[in-house]
């Protein structure tokens, strides 16, 4: 990647949908030469997908739940098992591998309590695997960026 690349980049994460004329204007390329270089970011897999971002209290989701997981073991198949089973549910917005005292660290999206109540029991405490989980509730989002830091 060169700047041009990490320019166009920049703009495409403002706005997915820019215009390969207004792209070229803003990081100083053709048209052609930007659709050319968008085209080869997608090949290579730097770029891997277009989405639109919903504004999550508009929808009616206003409760996120940061949800430490603790495993009963650590052996590959546990790991697998629990990986694929969070990948099932809409609800679970993010999962990560942690190092420390939880295994795992998964970002809740839901309505209220009472929703999360009910993620607790029909899914989070059903997840193969699971030995314990640790709820904790946001108050308020400060900000949220979905752009990578160029």
């Amino acid at each position: 990647m060169d700047k041009f690349d990490t320019a166009i980049l920049k703009v495409l994460q403002e706005d997915g949908q820019t215009p390969f004329t207004e792209l070229g204007e803003k990081v100083g390329l053709s048209p052609s030469a930007c659709h050319k270089r968008v085209k080869e970011l997608w090949r290579t897999g730097v770029i891997t997908q277009q989405v639109v971002i919903v504004d999550e209290r508009e929808a009616g989701l206003e409760t996120s739940v940061f949800v430490q997981a603790t495993l009963k073991n650590q052996q590959q198949a546990t790991l697998t098992d629990f990986e694929k089973a969070v990948t099932r549910h809409r609800e679970i917005m993010e999962c990560y591998l942690m190092a420390g005292l939880s295994d795992y660290l998964l970002r809740i999206l839901c309505r209220d309590g009472a929703d999360y109540e009910r993620i607790h029991t029909e899914i989070l405490t059903r997840l193969p695997g699971v030995d314990r989980v640790i709820t904790n509730f946001a108050i308020r989002k400060v900000f949220r960026r979905t752009a990578v830091p160029l």
